[in-house]
């Protein structure tokens, strides 16, 4: 019969059941009804049987399931069992054949065979003979299956321990006891470039950087001519059975890197206990570790920024400075420098720009030192300098002199130019301090002395500067206090319309009742307040204060004046202050128009969008704002027009310029007409001279304050001086500035 095997369907699992599988083929109902009973009811064994009378029949079975055994007769009425066999074969449908058949010729047989049939039974067959074959071919198929099961884990595990070690981010390497490479992985090839063929059967010795060829034979055990893993006797086994060493591999394009190698012996009990024919092993590239444990390492003894020691380092190389100097019988400097304004500078062009600044600086001082000098970054504006070996003084005075005069010139920050100086405090070893902390110390107390003294400049500690040290700590510790005890006070001073003698306004001036210096101006302790996080609490208390005031005034019956008040930067970018001002207007009972506050020129130009908002509040509240210490901050004109401004101060630094009642000052006259052309008031303050008052009166301006008038003076007698002049109605008020 001519079968087309190709067009038959795939055999289809159609259940999971374990038990062996048998497929009867025969067309004689009753031999293959015998045979069904004959193996259904067999001591022992369960089968899963299927029978077929035919061989369409056994071809749909086929198909359709899996079967471990068919028993095939050869006579069928519409194809031979040799065509099934062909089927199966044609289709690859696993399971084994046994045949049988009652025809006595030979062909049969050998055609069955010869198609790959298990057995061959001639019927009539006896009933152990069936038994016997059938469990014979189900015994071998299972050691079949169980083989191909093993060999495939095998394979699998095979695949996967080379599918490990060559994706492993390590190089897995193996020697023989000569030094011989006898395998590696392919991440060899990734890291160092050599493909396999070129190391294998080379010493490891080629690969080794020339300056770690000796580590390497110790870590290897080549010590004393041993090759690697040979051993010497029982310890010397052990000692070679595990070890890593860090060394530097050449790589084929020059590269060098860095790798932990762990070494293994390889000792087959076959051969000994003791013995090994080679080793094996990691080797993990760690550069990139290494690179970074030094860049840790140098980070930790160096400031980021600037690339200087850090104080840590500092104090080490000062520690060795002052030990070589003390051997020598010699004397080193310290200094301590302080940059001035940068505060200024970080806070108007911001924090990058600050940083390129510290970076410039930096290298300018670089330039200056001597050979051997070390200078570090404290933190901040702070730079450390120590001078070994130190011929005199002068010699520390010649350097600082020369730091000072690198700064003059300006410092472009793309396209800013800006102007800073220093404060330098010098300490002198053995005469200022033995200890590398006493120095560090009456360095700073110089520095500090020469920011009192009006900055940019250098001197040399004393040991007064101590006293004079502590007088500030304690005035820092009784500013403290000062809130709790009520020691502050607010003074006025009054604003006159000189062309009508009356007075249209105050500046609100703190004072500091001090229980043993007596009353303090503003400018002798709120420098120590906005240093050390005073400014706030005392900001509250002025604002406090100035309404607790005006409300007294109010009371006692008197015209409504408006008294201006000094606004700290810190005040204003805590960002409530206008709550804290409306609050306060409510809780006294004040009007708005009665308060007038006063800025700097830097507010402006900190945070600008959030200082316009704030004070456009308290304009919508009713409160007017006045620009105090005019033209000597670094403001654009522009805020002018973006403000809120209702008012110009003209700095007393500008009216103490005025000697000549003829003469031209530029500065004042550009002030004066800003105001007039934009339409704002002008006050001039600091005021001392008649010269002074005729000068700015003839220029057009005419509200004035100073000594020339009145000097800054408590409520009390404020109310006195409002009182004498009450027939004079205030005309046109003015604001406050909290600061002497």
């Amino acid at each position: 019969m001519n079968l087309n095997f190709q067009d038959a369907p795939i055999p289809v699992v159609l259940s999971e059941d374990v038990r062996p599988r048998l497929l009867l083929v025969d067309d004689e109902p009753r031999l293959l009804s015998s045979l069904y009973e004959l193996l259904r009811s067999h001591d022992g064994h369960d089968y899963h049987l299927v029978t077929a009378t035919c061989g369409a029949e056994a071809l749909t079975q086929l198909a359709q399931q899996r079967f471990d055994l068919v028993l095939l007769d050869l006579r069928l009425p519409d194809m031979s069992g040799h065509d099934i066999m062909d089927f199966m074969n044609a289709r690859g449908i696993d399971g084994d054949v046994v045949v049988m058949s009652g025809e006595v010729g030979i062909d049969a047989a050998i055609g069955a065979l010869k198609r790959g049939a298990y057995d061959y039974l001639r019927k009539p067959y006896s009933r152990e003979e069936l038994f016997k074959t059938v469990g014979n071919v189900l015994q071998k198929r299972r050691l079949a299956i169980e083989n191909e099961r093993i060999a495939a884990q095998l394979e699998t595990s095979e695949k996967m321990y080379r599918y490990l070690v060559d994706s492993s981010p390590d190089i897995i390497y193996t020697l023989a006891h000569d030094g011989r490479i006898t395998f590696v992985n392919d991440r060899a090839q990734q890291l160092l470039g050599f493909e396999r063929d070129e190391v294998m059967g080379r010493h490891y010795s080629a690969l080794v950087h020339d300056e770690d060829q000796d580590r390497a034979r110790y870590a290897f055990g080549e010590r004393h001519g041993a090759g690697p893993g040979k051993g010497q006797g029982k310890g010397r086994a052990t000692d070679a059975a595990a070890r890593t060493a860090e060394l530097r591999l050449k790589s084929k394009h020059g590269i060098e890197r860095t790798f932990s190698i762990t070494l293994t012996s390889m000792a087959p009990h076959a051969i000994g206990p003791h013995d090994c024919y080679g080793t094996y092993g990691v080797a993990r590239d760690i550069t990139d570790r290494k690179r970074a444990e030094e860049m840790i390492s140098y980070q930790a003894y160096h400031d980021i920024l600037t690339d200087l020691p850090n104080r840590i380092l500092f104090k080490d190389r000062l520690g060795l400075a002052v030990i070589q100097a003390k051997r020598k019988l010699a004397e080193l400097a310290v200094m301590f420098i302080d940059l001035d304004r940068f505060k200024l500078v970080n806070d108007t062009l911001g924090h990058v720009k600050g940083d390129e600044l510290l970076q410039q600086v930096a290298r300018r001082l670089k330039d200056c030192l001597r050979r051997g000098d070390t200078l570090a970054r404290q933190g901040g504006d702070e730079f450390t300098i120590v001078l070994p070996e130190l011929q005199d003084r002068q010699e520390a005075r010649d350097i600082a002199e020369r730091f000072i005069e690198s700064l003059e010139a300006p410092f472009d920050l793309d396209g800013h130019q800006v102007h800073i100086s220093a404060s330098i405090g010098i300490a002198v070893y053995p005469h200022d301090g033995e200890g590398i902390d006493e120095l560090l110390r009456h360095a700073d107390i110089a520095m500090y002395q020469v920011k009192a003294l009006g900055k940019n400049g250098h001197t040399f500690y004393h040991p007064s500067m101590q006293e004079m040290s502590h007088q500030k700590i304690a005035l820092e510790r009784s500013l403290r206090q000062a809130l709790e005890l009520n020691q502050l006070e607010m003074y006025y001073q009054p604003q006159i319309d000189i062309a009508t003698g009356r007075i249209v306004g105050a500046e609100g001036l703190m004072r500091w009742n001090h229980p043993q210096r007596g009353v303090l101006s503003a400018g002798e302790f709120l420098p120590f307040a906005e240093d050390n996080g005073l400014m706030l609490p005392i900001s509250d208390w002025m604002l406090g204060a100035l309404c607790r005031d005006l409300a007294r005034w109010n009371a006692a019956g008197g015209e409504h004046v408006r008294l201006s008040l000094n606004l700290s930067p810190q005040y204003l970018d805590r960002g409530d202050f206008f709550e804290k001002m409306r609050g306060a207007l409510t809780r006294y009972g004040i009007a708005p128009a009665q308060i007038e506050v006063e800025i700097t020129e830097n507010i402006c130009i900190r945070n600008p969008q959030d200082a316009i908002e704030q004070l456009n509040k308290l304009c919508e509240l009713g409160v007017s704002v006045a620009i105090d210490d005019f033209g000597t901050g670094y403001s654009s004109l522009s805020y002018l027009h973006r403000f809120p401004i209702h008012t110009i101060k003209i700095d007393q630094s500008f009216v103490k310029e005025i000697h000549d009642e003829q003469g031209h000052y530029p500065v004042i006259l550009a002030i004066i007409s800003i105001a007039r052309g934009l339409g704002l008031h002008l006050v001039a303050e600091g005021v001392e001279t008649a010269v002074q008052a005729r000068y700015l009166q003839a220029h057009g301006c005419s509200t004035m304050q100073g000594y020339l008038y009145h000097r800054p003076i408590p409520l009390p007698r404020f109310i006195e001086v409002l009182d004498q002049a009450r027939p004079a109605a205030l005309a046109q008020p003015v604001l406050m500035a909290a600061q002497a």
